[in-house]
């Protein structure tokens, strides 16, 4: 049997330990080609463009 805990933790220390547990969203940035948000560091999903570059053709829905 593994070790079990001699005490029991009481809600305050529990819940300062999982304070820093909190999920972040991730860094959005506005798109320099087509102004549209996406994630930081990777291509522009609307546009394709990366840093000012296009990288990948998108293909455009009518």
């Amino acid at each position: 049997m593994g070790p079990l805990p001699k005490r029991k933790l009481s809600k305050s220390r529990r819940d300062r330990r999982r304070a820093h547990d909190s999920l972040t969203l991730n860094h959005i940035i506005q798109c320099e080609g087509c102004g549209d948000y996406h994630v930081v560091h990777r291509v522009c999903p609307n546009c394709g463009t990366y840093r000012g570059q296009t990288v990948m053709e998108v293909a455009k829905d009518n």
